[in-house]
Order: C-alpha cells, then structure tokens, then sequence
C-alpha cells in the first residue's frame, strides 16, 4: 500500500509541543504503521477513561452496545485534520440518513495531550460545526494516551512541523472490539457505510417488532451505495425481490392451510354419508 494512503506529512504548526517532541526527527514508517493498524483488528478494547468536552468523565465502555467509529486528531492541526474531520462528518451525516443517530456513535480523540484538552476539542467541534447527537469529542489523560493508541493501533511521530500520524477511523463492534481500519484522508459513505451495515445487519431482530421496527430493518437490508451521489439508496430490486419472497411463502402457507381444510371437509362428509358406526359386539362369555 502507498504511504500517502495510509498516512500524511502534516505540515502545521501546533503552538507548544514541547522542546523533546521537537527535536524529534524521525519519520513514521508507513509498512510499520500499517502491521500494527492492522494487528488491532479483532482486539477487544480496554475500558479507557476519558474526558468529554464539558470535562465530563466517560469510560469507553459506555459506547458498548452499538458500533462505534473512531478517530484520533489533534486541535492544533490546520490543514490535514480538519479536512478529514469534515470528510467523516459528511460521511457521518449520510450514514444517519439511512441508518439512524441512534443506531451507531462518533468519538473523534484528541491525542496531542495536554494541548488537546476538553476546551480544546469543544472549539475545534464548534469550528467543524459538528453537533451531531451521536458524535463526541474526548480527551485522554496525559498518561494514558500511549496506551490509548497502542490499544487501537493509531500511529504517530511528532515533527517539527507538527505530527505524521496514520490516517485512519476504527470501526469498533457492539461488543467493543475493533471490526475494520479505514484509511485515508477523504472518507466516502461506503468505505464506513459497508462494515456499519455489517454490524447493524448481523445483530439480532431487537425486542421491537412494530411495523416501524421492522420498516428499518428492511430498509438497512435493501440499501445500497450510490457511487455517482456519495449517498446510500433504496435497492428496489431487492426490495421487490424480499416482498416477492414474503408474497410467495405466505402463498404457500394459504395454499397448505387450503387444502388442510379440504381435506378435512372431505373426511367429515365420508363420515356423514357411511353413517353412525355400529357399536361393537359384546365379548362372548365364556363357558366352563
């Protein structure tokens, strides 16, 4: 894989990085980057303690129960991560139209700490003009976030510049383990959409089995990407092909329950015309 497909030379000035982060030199290695991106997937995540944008204390396995996409940024980049952020949240926006707010979260983490604080993150939000119900910005602790990163695989160098870092969102299951990396600076509908629908599509019916219910769930089932608007669609041919199934078994249950009932009248009249069935014969006594 090309390095410019996994990770950009973010030319930015942060402010303060400190006199050790910019003195380091070191180029992040794309193919190293990439095996340890890759080596996360499938791992389950620890429950890592964060800080919302109001300061707010938030575990990570808080967002367990609906798959979750996440990435890392840092506020003091003006250029490379704003754009992306802008390309998921347009991707993000897509993704709701067809599967709901309420079916999936957004975290974007802030990993240049302690410039990346909740203040931080809440004025590069509002600079976005992200204020989806479903999307967080958080903050680690200074000490954990090497930790943090490692847990999800996310790679990053400081420059003098600012930071090279992979470009990439985790999707993370219901279950709070890593699903699929998805790279790069612009984020389409489908490159999240496809393992989104994935994960919505393989969990089981919810208790909810209103019409309502169940219109959603067909309608994830019957949705695909259209490449010439950047948007999912309703595949009426499946949705035709799913009807016409559903028509042909509820046939075929009417046609049984038929000929059951058939059958049964045509019993009843045999009966009736042979008449009343003559009692048995009392047992011969016997005789000694």
């Amino acid at each position: 894989m090309k390095r410019s497909a996994l990770w950009l030379w973010l030319g930015c000035a942060i402010g303060a990085t400190g006199s050790q982060a910019l003195a380091q030199q070191a180029a992040l290695d794309p193919e190293v980057a990439l095996r340890a991106s890759q080596a996360a997937v499938g791992r389950e995540l620890a429950d890592h303690a964060l800080l919302d944008a109001r300061g707010q204390p938030v575990r990570l396995a808080s967002y367990r129960g609906k798959p979750l996409l996440v990435s890392f940024i840092y506020t003091g980049c003006f250029q490379v991560c704003p754009t992306t952020t802008r390309s998921l949240s347009e991707a993000v926006d897509a993704l709701t139209r067809v599967f709901g707010a309420d079916k999936f979260n957004v975290v974007s983490v802030g990993f240049n700490q302690p410039f990346d604080s909740p203040q931080a993150m809440r004025a590069f939000a509002k600079q976005m003009r992200v204020d989806a119900p479903n999307w967080d910005f958080l903050s680690p602790p200074p000490a954990s976030v090497e930790t943090l990163t490692r847990d999800f695989g996310f790679s990053y160098v400081a420059t003098p510049a600012g930071f090279d870092h992979v470009l990439t969102v985790s999707v993370v299951d219901p279950q709070g383990r890593i699903y699929q990396q998805v790279y790069g600076e612009r984020l389409s509908g489908d490159m999240l959409g496809e393992p989104l629908r994935r994960l919505l599509r393989d969990n089981p019916l919810p208790a909810d089995t209103t019409l309502d219910a169940l219109v959603r769930r067909v309608r994830l089932v019957c949705t695909v990407y259209d490449a010439k608007t950047g948007t999912y669609r309703t595949d009426y041919g499946l949705l035709f092909e799913v009807a016409g199934g559903a028509t042909f078994a509820l046939a075929m249950v009417w046609f049984f329950m038929g000929e059951w009932r058939t059958q049964r009248r045509l019993r009843r009249r045999v009966q009736a015309a042979a008449g009343p069935a003559a009692p048995p014969a009392p047992p011969t006594p016997l005789t000694s």
